[in-house]
């Protein structure tokens, strides 16, 4: 587990002295922080590993934590917004195919989260996972089982980005993008067989 940062609340007070606001600052780990866990995010299994928590987008900026989901060939995560968003990238503005479901390493996003587990799915990725999504064990083409489901590695890369920034800051998205073969972002993927995952669930190569 990381180490927790703290909520820090910052009273406004007037001349007087008599309070007249506050706010709640969240603290960032720094690159020196999330270097020392590193090493946990290398120990996740190459194998077989677990789902430590399933997130669901209805629409943008909102966020549903699930206990069980399903998975749908072309349409991802059911109940998320991947194809209604769209993809501002993509020449006819459609969802992207390769990236129908993201998956990100827990102890990398935990360590982005400073160690708050409430925070995770503020990263906007459906699993979080115990798991080794570095290149050089899951290359583009892997087939993974996540639950009953299977699901394909994508080449397409996914990447820390500004409100990545926003949520976590500058360091951990720096931090996300600095080693792209490890993946600490994360990977994209597809749905090749429909299924069920449940938090706890299992997520396993196919070989």
């Amino acid at each position: 587990m990381a180490p927790r940062f703290p909520l820090i609340t910052v009273t406004l007070r007037r001349e007087d002295g008599v309070p007249w606001d506050s706010f709640v600052v969240i603290t960032h780990p720094s690159t020196e922080a999330l270097n020392l866990g590193i090493d946990r995010v290398r120990l996740s299994p190459a194998s077989a590993g677990t789902v430590a928590m399933i997130v669901a987008r209805p629409v943008v900026d909102e966020r549903e934590v699930l206990d069980v989901a399903e998975l749908v060939v072309g349409e991802g995560l059911a109940g998320d917004n991947y194809r209604a968003r769209g993809n501002s990238r993509t020449e006819d503005g459609q969802a992207h195919p390769e990236a129908q479901v993201t998956l990100m390493n827990a102890h990398a996003v935990d360590l982005c989260a400073g160690g708050d587990r409430g925070r995770w799915s503020q990263a906007g990725d459906q699993f979080y996972v115990d798991f080794d999504l570095a290149i050089d064990n899951i290359p583009a083409g892997t087939r993974l089982q996540l639950g009953t489901a299977v699901i394909e590695v994508s080449a397409k890369p996914h990447t820390g980005c500004a409100k990545f920034a926003e949520r976590f800051g500058i360091a951990a998205a720096r931090w996300v993008n600095s080693l792209p073969d490890a993946r600490l972002r994360g990977n994209n993927a597809m749905v090749i067989e429909p299924g069920t995952v449940s938090t706890g669930g299992k997520i396993a190569k196919i070989l």
